[in-house]
């Protein structure tokens, strides 16, 4: 049975699931046939064939990813039923553009690069929002008294814009990372070497890389896993950012506290035992992902340090499953804080309350109405 999500909740159908990734195999071989054509290594008829093939497998996507998962239990990886599969409906001459010079580790890597970047985009999206939503909040709540907590305790005055800006600092500067992340094309063939392709074999890589939108790279990253690391590393870096966000709703959020509240929406936080609860769902489910994230990005780490000889023997194929995991989470996770922050609750009479029952904090919010200023010239954004 396919897997639908069931127990990944708040992740949008399509995102870097197998069939987003069995498209951007087929495309990655699809790219190289052209590439070949306008090399001078292949004919554009055979490319034209090798493209009409697999936009047929593209249509048809879901039975052909359990094909080639079914297949791979032979072979370590879904690369080699796919060309297979590529090659008999081509059927000769147009076999000869399918794959020649590639290796299993291009199509997956730079399949992986592919559907990490449309999860990118996605996130990008999602993080945009949130960080023109918090703008507005620190702008609105500027001069909001509120109470400072430290280690759990109450500390001194503050105010809400400060807490704002805080998280708009991280939101901020996570989308600003995940915008300079580079995402190449990886290339170098079954050793490296780019041995099988004829010719002037490094002429190849520009027009690869152009005819994909990806970057690309001074050399093969077969063993040399840093792309894959600042890709993960940006995702991580997302869900750390709404992570903090959330821990504080959630906290503010608690009855006898109320500072905060989640947006209502029909259905929304339903409880299957209490009818009168309404869970904060969206914050529950952004911080899930920032604890899932940190060990995902621990697992590419891991494997980038055990990569040997010119390719990987298993620390490659341990990097896909913790890619895509940081990928669907920073993206689903970035898309629920937008929501959340766009329709968060703010109660300043409940934090007036607060403030009220620790009279030993004083009424000094120190430079808090300055540091709003100041993180709004360096972060705000509008709409």
């Amino acid at each position: 049975m396919p897997d639908v999500g069931l127990l990944l909740p708040g992740v949008p159908e399509g995102l870097a699931d197998d069939v987003a990734l069995v498209r951007a195999m087929l495309a990655v071989e699809v790219a190289w046939s052209r590439t070949l054509v306008s090399t001078g290594r292949a004919d554009a008829a055979s490319a034209a064939r090798v493209a009409e093939v697999a936009d047929a497998l593209a249509a048809e996507p879901a039975g052909f990813a359990a094909e080639l998962a079914a297949a791979s239990a032979a072979t370590g990886n879904p690369v080699i039923a796919l060309v297979a599969r590529l090659r008999a409906e081509a059927g000769d001459p147009h076999a000869a553009a399918v794959h020649t010079g590639l290796t299993s580790q291009d199509v997956v890597d730079t399949a992986l690069v592919l559907v990490t970047r449309d999860a990118a985009h996605d996130t990008r999206d999602g993080l945009h929002r949130a960080r023109v939503a918090l703008t507005r909040l620190a702008r609105t709540h500027r001069e909001t008294p509120a109470l400072a907590r430290t280690l759990a305790q109450a500390a001194a005055p503050t105010t809400f814009g400060a807490r704002f800006a805080g998280w708009l600092q991280g939101v901020a500067e996570a989308e600003d990372r995940l915008a300079g992340v580079a995402f190449p094309v990886a290339w170098g063939g079954a050793a490296g070497t780019l041995e099988s392709v004829p010719g002037d074999r490094l002429d190849v890589l520009r027009p690869w890389a152009a005819g994909l939108g990806l970057a690309e790279t001074v050399a093969p990253w077969h063993t040399t896993r840093a792309p894959v690391l600042r890709i993960g590393g940006a995702f991580a870096e997302v869900c750390a950012a709404l992570g903090t966000i959330t821990s504080d709703v959630l906290a503010a959020a608690r009855p006898g506290v109320e500072e905060l509240g989640e947006p209502a929406g029909a259905g929304r936080g339903a409880s299957s035992a209490m009818p009168f609860k309404r869970n904060p769902v969206a914050s529950v489910l952004i911080r899930r992902s920032a604890l899932v994230a940190p060990h995902a990005l621990a697992q590419l780490h891991t494997a980038a340090g055990l990569a040997v000889d010119e390719r990987p023997d298993g620390a490659w194929h341990a990097e896909w499953p913790a890619l895509r995991e940081l990928a669907r989470h920073a993206a689903s996770a970035s898309a629920l804080a937008a929501e959340l922050l766009e329709g968060l609750e703010v109660h300043p009479d409940a934090a007036a309350r607060l403030l009220a029952a620790h009279p030993e904090v004083g009424d000094d919010p120190g430079a808090a109405v300055a540091l709003v200023d100041r993180a709004l010239e360096s972060y705000g954004a509008d709409a």
